[in-house]
């Protein structure tokens, strides 16, 4: 018959079994046991009883602690439902490239804001609350909005990022541009969570519209896991995200959009400007033959007078009877075009992508890109 044990022995035996169920496989929790047991040896039943109670009330603390700790993250989880998230990986944050582009970045912030005196150390920890962001806005755009200089609070801080990366979106004008990967990489969320990877896109968006002539680093890319959470869990993959582009052809040498092309995506007042600067570099040249272009796509459409620029800025005569002086009809125009190509050919003057039809036709690019070469090469005569 089994022998009934007094009540401190049954109320030991109860929380030291509550005791290893609640610590199991926890080694703090069997480490504060036996610490208490040792403490206890020698003493009497109370203070086993005391010591094992205590061990119970510790262990209850930390179970409620981490059930905090779980609400928490269950609430962030729930914050970011139906989000799409990117995390750079670790490895690729040692890429040189992108220790370049990052470098690159720095440097071009800190020259630009250096009559403001402000200086850019970290690219992470210093655009999350709007100060550099809004005097790169008031600097490259002249745009001065009615918001708090410093933000001190993070809800401040939001507001005020809100507002500049509205403005800013405008004046990249991503509106305007269809394709889908023009649209925003980086939000208010993004940039103020020190988001490396928004603030880069940003950084070289704003490059791009402002600055085109600065060289960032090309092929900068980096690896992300892309991960979605939604109420069936977390949706992840691995995927290679690019930062700066650039093409390469078939000699894998780098191929930069052409200027031009460049150009015809600007406002039109701003094409205007360069087609009058060109302008006024052909009729400087010109004017030693009594000749003068006013209409820039019409005049140089049959090649006469692309013919005669030519050999005025590259000093040789072209015999008359090698071309028509009077072309008739569109032959004779694609013959004397197709022999001005071909001198900007031998004259080592590259002009991509440019037929002779381009030109008869009357093709703004074509005949801006012809003759922003000359340009580029005789400007200073």
């Amino acid at each position: 018959m089994m022998q009934a044990l007094p009540f401190k022995e049954i109320s030991l035996l109860g929380l030291s079994l509550c005791v290893f169920v609640l610590g199991e496989f926890d080694c703090d929790s069997i480490d504060l046991q036996r610490c208490a047991e040792r403490t206890a040896e020698g003493t009497g039943q109370d203070h086993r009883l005391h010591a094992a109670a205590a061990i119970l009330s510790v262990r209850l603390q930390i179970m409620e602690d981490d059930k905090v700790e779980f609400e928490q993250v269950s609430e962030a989880s729930a914050s970011f439902q139906g989000e799409r998230r990117k995390i750079i990986q670790p490895a690729s944050l040692n890429d040189p490239k992108l220790a370049k582009l990052k470098e690159v970045l720095v440097e071009w912030i800190n020259s630009t804001l250096k009559s403001e005196h402000i200086v850019v150390q970290s690219l992470e920890e210093d655009l999350y609350d709007g100060l550099v962001l809004h005097h790169l806005l008031r600097r490259l755009a002249g745009i001065r909005l009615d918001i708090e200089e410093i933000a001190l609070t993070s809800a401040a801080q939001t507001r005020k990022l809100e507002t500049i990366l509205q403005a800013l979106n405008k004046n990249l004008e991503l509106d305007k541009k269809p394709e889908p990967d023009t649209s925003p990489k980086w939000n208010v969320k993004l940039i103020h969570s020190r988001d490396l990877l928004a603030s880069l896109h940003l950084l070289v968006a704003i490059v791009k519209r402002y600055q085109p002539d600065l060289a960032l680093p090309p092929n900068v890319s980096v690896e992300v896991v892309s991960f979605e959470i939604n109420k069936c869990g977390i949706k992840s993959d691995k995927q290679i995200e690019f930062i700066t582009l650039q093409s390469e052809d078939a000699d894998g040498q780098p191929n930069k959009e052409d200027p031009i092309d460049e150009l015809l995506k600007l406002d039109a007042h701003k094409v205007d400007t360069v087609k009058k600067a060109i302008l006024h570099f052909v009729n400087k040249n010109l004017s030693p033959l009594r000749l003068q272009v006013a209409d820039m796509e019409k005049q140089f459409a049959d090649g006469v007078i692309l013919l005669l620029l030519i050999g005025q800025l590259e000093g040789f005569f072209i015999p008359l009877y090698e071309f028509h002086l009077s072309p008739d009809g569109q032959s004779e125009m694609l013959h004397n075009v197709s022999l001005a190509l071909d001198l900007l050919n031998d004259k080592e003057i590259q002009v991509a992508n440019v037929d002779p039809e381009d030109i008869v036709s009357q093709d703004v690019s074509a005949t801006l890109k012809v003759l922003y070469a000359l340009f580029k090469k005789h400007k200073n005569k």
